[in-house]
């Protein structure tokens, strides 16, 4: 028996990808989350087979939730799921170890093939899109393997200082303490290897961080 779980903020869009798998795939068992903090927890409480992601669920906004459970699993076979059909994006979400990229316009007949087809170990992309796919070079890859070592909240906080807050603007708005903040400014500098706000900004803005979803 092979377990699935749908991590998507939309419970219409989980109900949408519930019924097309279980009509394809009737022997998977399917379990879901609406957050990365959830689907961590289920993650490691249950075995689970396959990951299928949103990128822009609360918590993982963009690349950071693929980025922070592939350093908590890195076994875990995991596709990203996004109504955003962006080449560039699908190339870095490849590159950073994601098994494939389903579009939310998907057929319920693509969306099968591409559980299947990942399960059996293959990458899969549309295949109006996968032609278009390049490879994301060297640098890319080593910034993302470093925004992975950050916390849940200091990727917040790497967040507000790309969008240029101030330590008590960014602590008003997490509701902790300035003193915090500057241990997470700290921390920050120290795992991407930086030493100012500057260079922390153009780490952000490649991997093109978006704020986070309150």
């Amino acid at each position: 028996m092979i377990t699935l779980l749908i991590a998507d903020d939309h419970p219409l869009y989980r109900d949408a990808l519930r019924g097309a798998l279980s009509l394809s795939l009737p022997a998977l068992t399917l379990k879901e989350a609406g957050d990365l903090n959830t689907t961590v927890d289920i993650l490691n409480n249950e075995d689970i087979d396959l990951l299928l992601l949103d990128l822009h669920m609360p918590g993982s906004n963009d690349l950071f939730g693929l980025l922070h459970i592939r350093k908590l699993f890195p076994e875990l076979p995991v596709a990203v799921v996004s109504g955003t059909e962006d080449t560039t994006l699908i190339s870095k979400v490849i590159s950073v170890g994601a098994l494939g990229f389903i579009p939310k316009t998907a057929s319920a007949q693509d969306i099968a093939n591409a559980v299947e087809a990942i399960l059996d170990g293959d990458v899969w992309l549309p295949d109006n899109l996968s032609e278009d796919v390049d490879e994301v070079n060297e640098e890319f890859s080593e910034l993302a393997d470093k925004v992975a070592s950050l916390t849940p909240s200091q990727y917040k906080v790497l967040c507000y200082m790309r969008d240029g807050l101030l330590n008590k603007q960014i602590g008003f708005n997490l509701d902790i303490a300035e003193a915090t903040v500057k241990a997470h400014v700290t921390a920050i500098f120290k795992k991407l290897g930086i030493n100012n706000r500057t260079q922390a900004v153009l780490i952000a803005s490649q991997l093109e961080l978006e704020p986070p979803i309150q």
